[in-house]
């Protein structure tokens, strides 16, 4: 059987190429792809070339890439066959598999998820991105009655600001340079939704100036707008002793950081935030299992299908890819369809 891969081939370049499936193993399944998110952060710092060549044993889909290579973590598919050792009863069931963006795959059953029954394809494709606004929220330990900033109003931003507004705080703000993503921002119920031009003018030397003399608004701020400069801004609107999640990965991208100034006396705590590991302060009690049935849980009450902007087949994915680079003001989630499935 045959398959549609999507290679990244150099900078900029990307061609789908038809290949071999192994024949299915004893124990394995069939999977014919529905749908696939497109991760515009990560996987945009693939497409232009930006990855840092990192070996991390926790994050194998992110860890020594180099080019040609596949790419992709959100296949939502359905299994139409399986091995003779397989329960048949998982015919025709739908799965979630991190999986760069292929037509069909071959995978052991215990390599997949299953979705919740009442989640449609595309919202399943929005699982590895739930999953990371779980983690971050975690990791940012949100309390009552708190102000809280998002920075980046992307799919993780948009995601990260919903679970937010499940908390009882005093404010919730985002910020986005685009106007279609601060719209939906502010459709999703934060209370203010600034371009980030403007955050500094309504924010700055307007909140708590205990101890430091160092006068700023937000208890806890959440980076994750996939740009360097946004730490020092989140740097500069953060109070006395408050925190800042860093959840954006910069690739190669570098900008400089500012902490001279009121920065040495602020005691503000910069918090590096990843999805392939539990936080040491967690895992005696949370387990990658028990995060996934939380990130589910999130996406039936969240339903993050809404900001699905623009769908392309597999085999227009340059387009896909120059949209996204070129005109990222018209997007939020761009995802890839195939075609073998009715």
């Amino acid at each position: 059987m045959k398959a549609r891969t999507l290679f990244f081939t150099a900078p900029k370049q990307v061609e789908i190429r038809e290949e071999s499936l192994p024949s299915l193993k004893s124990d394995e399944v069939l999977v014919e792809t529905i749908c696939s998110a497109i991760s515009a952060g990560t996987e945009m710092l693939v497409y232009r070339g930006e990855f840092p060549h990192l070996a991390d044993s926790h994050d194998n889909l992110s860890s020594d890439l180099q080019y040609p290579l596949k790419y992709g973590y959100a296949c939502v598919g359905i299994i139409r066959k399986t091995g003779k050792d397989v329960d048949k009863k998982l015919r025709d069931r739908l799965v979630f598999g991190f999986h760069p963006h292929v037509s069909s795959f071959i995978a052991h059953p215990s390599s997949l998820i299953f979705p919740p029954a009442s989640l449609p394809p595309e919202a399943c494709s929005f699982l590895p991105n739930m999953e990371t606004a779980v983690n971050l929220v975690q990791d940012g330990a949100p309390i009552l009655g708190e102000r809280v900033l998002v920075l980046g109003q992307g799919v993780v931003g948009l995601l990260v600001a919903s679970l937010l507004k499940e908390f009882p705080l005093e404010r919730l703000v985002t910020s986005d340079r685009y106007a279609l993503r601060r719209k939906a921002s502010l459709e999703m119920g934060a209370d203010d939704s600034l371009d980030p031009g403007l955050l500094k003018k309504n924010f700055s030397g307007s909140g708590n100036t205990h101890q430091s003399g160092y006068a700023q608004y937000f208890d806890l701020t959440f980076e994750l707008s996939g740009s360097p400069s946004a730490l020092n801004d989140a740097i500069a609107l953060t109070a006395f002793s408050g925190r800042i999640v860093i959840g954006s990965w910069y690739g190669e991208k570098k900008a400089p950081l500012d902490l001279g100034g009121a920065f040495h006396r602020s005691r503000i705590q910069l918090i590096s935030s990843q999805v392939s590991t539990i936080a040491p302060a967690l895992s005696g009690r949370w387990d990658k299992a028990r995060r996934f049935e939380v990130a589910w849980e999130a996406l039936k009450r969240i339903q993050p299908q809404k900001w699905i902007t623009h769908r392309f087949p597999i085999e227009e994915a340059e387009k896909a890819y120059r949209l996204l680079d070129e005109n990222p003001r018209e997007t939020i989630q761009v995802i890839f369809e195939y075609n073998h499935v009715v």
